[in-house]
């Protein structure tokens, strides 16, 4: 990829990156439940989830889901029942403080952070749809598309472990100074509103013409 077009494509990502959605709701949620170092597991599944993404694309199989009625459904509709069961999980969880350096067996590992964070990405047709109006304007189509492809992933998934450790640190850092039971159960709901707002959006969400 031509430098001039890599810069360009750099900035473009720190835009996405930067922009409010569901994985920046995911990433401070976890901040805030979790603190920095386990939270921030979310993230690596973020990253693992724009990687599925980008693979579906240089794939083909991205134009045949964004292209199939009922493929787009299925992807669609399953984004939206899994955010809005992580709305409800939160707004259920119990009002404690960071449990990040607990020792308590029922806390949410990392594992389950990670596949949390891959699924509200890979698991989104929004972000299918855009990698297929974005990226091909960065793309030369007269060389290998696989090394483009990889910087491409490689990109996106630099600025999002940046930002998304910016996310997770506000929220483990700032919003976890508010400890007191009631303060910690605003914030579940807040963030629980805000999963579920993020579904109700992403089911508005149609296919392109």
């Amino acid at each position: 990829m031509d430098l001039s077009v890599w810069l360009t494509f750099f900035a473009a990502s720190w835009a996405i990156s930067l922009s409010p959605g569901a994985g920046a709701i995911a990433a401070m949620s976890s901040g805030l439940n979790h603190g920095f170092r386990r939270g921030y597991f979310t993230t690596f599944g973020l990253i693992l989830g724009i990687l599925t993404q980008v693979v579906l694309v240089g794939a083909g199989l991205g134009a045949l889901i964004a292209a199939s009625s009922m493929g787009f459904a299925i992807v669609k509709w399953l984004g939206v029942a899994y955010l809005v069961w992580l709305g409800i999980a939160q707004w259920r969880a119990p009002a404690k403080p960071m449990v990040a350096e607990s020792s308590d067996a029922s806390i949410v590992t990392r594992r389950q952070l990670v596949l949390r964070g891959w699924a509200i990405n890979a698991v989104n047709p929004k972000g299918t749809v855009f990698l297929l109006a974005v990226v091909p304007q960065f793309l030369d189509l007269h060389a290998a598309l696989a090394p483009q492809y990889l910087v491409i992933g490689a990109t996106l998934c630099f600025t999002d472990l940046v930002v998304m450790a910016g996310y997770t640190v506000l929220a483990a850092k700032v919003l976890a100074a508010l400890r007191s039971p009631s303060h910690i159960k605003t914030m579940n709901r807040v963030f629980g509103s805000l999963f579920i707002a993020a579904g109700a959006l992403l089911a508005t969400f149609k296919r392109a013409a």
